[in-house]
């Protein structure tokens, strides 16, 4: 004990001192009772009073309390060390919950870590997933928008041979009701009518190009439009036939109508010559 309390004895409160000295205890003890604080162990008494008449500090040692006034102390102490046992045993109870559940949050907490981890884990793999859709999708779009553009410039070119077939059909019937009328006008000239039924052979043929390029559209612009010149070409030659063999057929006729036939067989021989041009 005198171990713990090796220094000099603390100054009372509320006491002036004197001589520039530290104020000594009371001869007497004050009276202890209960409910007035925390006591002092009567050894630490008697270790300070052992110092105090060693060192000339105090007055010469006293007779020791009375039993009773020990026994009231010793019960008071019981009584405060009952409490703080008390207390001592109510905080390691709530140090082994508060641990408990400390190691419960522990443990709640790695498992949300890990529920965390895998969470993110698949959030990301899902992410990926989905960007790499996104990728294939906007290819996919982008390679159907070129497919588009391709179709619609197909479909463009269909309607323009189209409209150049529906052409050379009308020109095609054109020239039928033409060869038509001129056949009926000069039956009597069997090679014209040859020569008119190889051009109407011709334009089949041609027909029949126009549908198979319109099947190969790729090609079939450019040849079609070859095909049209050689057809227009030919119509402009037959008009032009036509005409040569209605001035033949009215020279005829005039030569005929002044009793001139040798005039009108060379007229009719003309026409052959002139179907020979024409090929």
């Amino acid at each position: 004990m005198s171990g713990r309390n090796s220094g000099p004895p603390m100054p009372m409160k509320n006491m002036p001192h004197q001589h520039g000295r530290i104020p000594l205890p009371p001869h007497e003890p004050p009276p202890y009772g209960r409910n007035m604080g925390l006591m002092p162990h009567p050894a630490l008494l008697e270790e300070m009073r052992e110092r105090e008449s060693q060192f000339g500090m105090g007055p010469p040692r006293s007779l020791p309390p009375h039993p009773a006034i020990l026994e009231d102390r010793l019960g008071v102490q019981l009584q405060e060390i009952q409490g703080l046992l008390v207390d001592n045993q109510r905080v390691a109870a709530t140090h082994v919950a508060l641990k408990q559940e400390l190691e419960a949050a522990h443990f709640e907490l790695k498992r949300m870590t890990h529920y965390a981890d895998s969470f993110h884990a698949e959030k990301d793999m899902q992410m990926k997933e989905m960007f790499d859709r996104s990728g294939k999708l906007e290819m996919d779009l982008q390679a159907a928008d070129a497919m588009k553009g391709e179709l619609t410039r197909v479909q463009s070119d269909i309607k323009e041979l189209t409209v150049v077939r529906q052409e050379l059909m009308a020109q095609v019937q054109g020239m039928n009701q033409d060869l038509g009328r001129a056949s009926a006008d000069i039956q009597q000239v069997p090679a014209l009518k040859a020569e008119i039924e190889h051009m109407r052979q011709e334009v089949d043929r041609a027909k029949a190009a126009i549908e198979y390029e319109k099947k190969v559209y790729a090609d079939s612009y450019e040849q079609g439009q070859a095909m049209q010149s050689n057809l227009l070409s030919m119509a402009r030659e037959l008009e032009k036939l036509r005409a040569e063999v209605a001035n033949a057929e009215k020279r005829a006729r005039a030569a005929a109508a002044v009793g001139n036939p040798a005039l009108l067989k060379l007229d009719m021989q003309e026409i052959p010559t002139l179907l020979l041009a024409m090929e």
